[in-house]
């Protein structure tokens, strides 16, 4: 949620302060329609909190969204393989135009 106005601070859009809003008032309404959501909220019991050493980091009881991930391990891997080859081809030959400049200048 947000956007990142700079590398530490995270600006919300009113959409998001509604939703986040709206969220705490269903859940403190013992009447309202709660439910958690994956990577949002969660409504941990003490007893939770009890068994994770009251550690309060909010990864530990919200998790991550279910998304659906269209990364390819095999692709990326082959294509990053592939760049890093000829990145040490290209560190090879610059190398050698190194040696063979330096060797001009050096007398």
């Amino acid at each position: 949620m947000g956007y990142l106005i700079n590398r530490r601070t995270r600006e919300f859009t009113q959409e998001d302060i509604s939703k986040i809003a709206n969220t705490f008032h269903q859940w403190r309404n013992p009447n309202g329609n709660y439910q958690d959501v994956k990577g949002f909220c969660f409504s941990a019991s003490i007893d939770r909190v009890r068994e994770l050493d009251y550690v309060l980091t909010p990864g530990r009881y919200v998790g991550l969204p279910d998304e659906e991930d269209d990364f390819d391990f095999n692709e990326r891997f082959t294509k990053l393989k592939a760049e890093f080859e000829e990145q040490l081809k290209e560190e090879e030959r610059l190398n050698k135009l190194i040696l063979e400049n330096l060797s001009k200048i050096i007398l």
